[in-house]
């Protein structure tokens, strides 16, 4: 079974997937980590995200395998890739359609003989459009930023509010615009606002729709 979780960045997404996984015994898998996987390793490499030619001859060197979490390289870095540069980055490198392609050729290789959760922003539309349940997930631009400001302080990165809720409001507009695979609502998913519920209302609301089938 494949569960299909999108929405705008900061709209709970990753932590409502994780818990529903874990009452579901699925397996979690972010797109948004590939991404920032691949965003992460140019950066280290020194490697402009806007240099598409420098991007193509690297990316055979981004090996992205799951074994409980994601590894780059064999290396567990999902720990260094919530910073906002990262997240910026993010967002430009999602553009490129060979970025895309590769992303979903290591989801399409995780997913095989699994029960999968996923979350991103074409998940429903693109990468698996005939999910058997797809949820869209949304909150507030004030909501999304203050959750973002209190997770990155509390993994004890800096962060100024202002600068997060920019950012956020920047994410949205290059997410929902892009040429490729832009942030949508399918057709079919179940939209949720997020606002003014908690994690575990969220997830009791998805697990009714689930086991009413």
């Amino acid at each position: 079974m494949i569960i299909a979780i999108d929405g705008p960045a900061g709209s709970g997404k990753s932590t409502v997937a994780k818990n529903l996984s874990e009452k579901l015994d699925f397996t979690y898998l972010s797109s948004g980590k590939i991404y920032r996987i691949i965003a992460y390793h140019l950066l280290k490499e020194n490697i402009d995200t806007d240099n598409v030619e420098k991007i193509k001859n690297e990316i055979d060197n981004i090996v992205i395998t799951y074994n409980k979490e994601l590894y780059l390289n064999n290396a567990a870095v999902e720990s260094k890739i919530n910073t906002e540069v990262i997240s910026e980055q993010t967002s430009k490198i999602s553009r490129h359609s060979f970025i895309r392609k590769y992303v979903d050729k290591i989801i399409n290789s995780i997913s095989q003989d699994r029960d999968i959760i996923m979350d991103g922003r074409d998940i429903g539309t693109k990468v698996f459009p005939n999910a058997d349940y797809k949820f869209y997930l949304i909150a507030s631009v004030e909501v999304r930023a203050k959750r973002r400001f209190k997770e990155l302080n509390e993994k004890g990165i800096d962060a100024v509010y202002d600068e997060v809720y920019n950012a956020i409001k920047k994410r949205d507009y290059n997410d929902s615009n892009r040429e490729i695979a832009p942030l949508k609502k399918a057709s079919d998913a179940v939209e949720i606002d997020s606002s003014d519920k908690s994690v575990e209302e969220v997830v009791d609301e998805m697990l009714k729709i689930i086991n009413s089938d």
